[in-house]
């Protein structure tokens, strides 16, 4: 079992890309707030989470916002992504259940976890 707590608002993945030029191509390329997030987690996940490659897994969150307006599935996602640039996980598509819920705590956004290998 690996559990974690990462403070901050979690942005929601919907809303974090833009389009941008390249020459005289066009791609997403990831907002502030995305960038700004993935800086913050990696900074406080714990050093034993990084690297730990699990393979299989089932995963709990519990999200905790400043208001109700975001969106659930869309944090997971984020924090996901972020687990498996960390490799912490080696694929976010090894994820074999996910529990998540909603909370608010305008005082204290974050975004706790629990990563159980299978």
């Amino acid at each position: 079992m690996l559990k974690a707590t990462i403070k901050g608002n979690v942005p929601s993945k919907s809303n974090c890309y833009k389009i941008i030029k390249l020459g005289k191509f066009y791609s997403l390329g990831k907002t502030k707030a995305l960038t700004d997030y993935e800086k913050i987690f990696y900074i406080q996940l714990d050093k034993s989470l990084k690297g730990a490659e699990v393979g299989l897994f089932n995963f709990e969150i519990d999200v905790y916002y400043s208001s109700m307006r975001p969106d659930l599935d869309n944090s997971f996602k984020i924090i996901l992504d972020c687990l498996q640039k960390t490799k912490t996980i080696l694929n976010d598509n090894k994820c074999m259940s996910i529990v998540a819920k909603k909370h608010v705590d305008k005082d204290n956004p974050r975004c706790e976890f629990i990563i159980y290998p299978i």
